[in-house]
């Protein structure tokens, strides 16, 4: 079987930003497990496993655009420390969970300044080129249940208990 939409795909991958230095992989014998053509890998990496089969490894390299898209700079604000939890130590570098209207929103400290924090709302990888070395590790068509629940159920995926 061939990675297609609605399949569940299993892959071992690392991903470095051209420098070779590993920021992220799979655990080992331990891949991770998702349904193929739902929006839950970048766009640039599913798109290029589309036809692979069990057990073709490649490299892929991804533009921004496909990955966690272009850093942008309305993303960085400075918010007042009133915002932040009560004894809290900002210090730069830190990532923090918003709590909003919207649902939560991931942020990192960029600065700490005596009139606020200057936090950047993008994802840490926003307009960074994305290199992934891949191995499809597995391939099968995804369940009924799998595919009205959006998402792998079993090894890899989620249980429901």
């Amino acid at each position: 079987m061939r990675v297609a939409k609605d399949s569940v795909v299993s892959l071992e991958y690392r991903l470095h930003l051209g420098d070779g230095q590993v920021i992220d992989q799979s655990a080992p014998e331990q891949p991770l497990s998702y349904l193929h053509g739902h929006r839950q890998i970048v766009p640039g990496l599913e798109g290029a496993l589309e036809g692979m089969s069990f057990g073709e490894s490649k490299q892929v390299v991804v533009a921004p655009g496909q990955g966690y898209g272009e850093h942008d700079p309305a993303g960085v604000r400075t918010v007042p420390r009133s915002m932040l939890p009560p004894g809290f130590s900002p210090q730069a570098g830190q990532s923090l969970m918003a709590q909003t209207d919207q649902g939560d929103i991931p942020l990192r400290i960029q600065e700490v300044r005596d009139d606020g924090v200057v936090v950047d709302l993008n994802h840490p990888l926003a307009g960074k080129t994305l290199h992934f070395d891949v191995t499809v590790k597995g391939v099968r068509a995804a369940t009924q249940e799998e595919l009205s629940h959006g998402h792998v159920h079993g090894p890899g995926g989620h249980a429901h208990g």
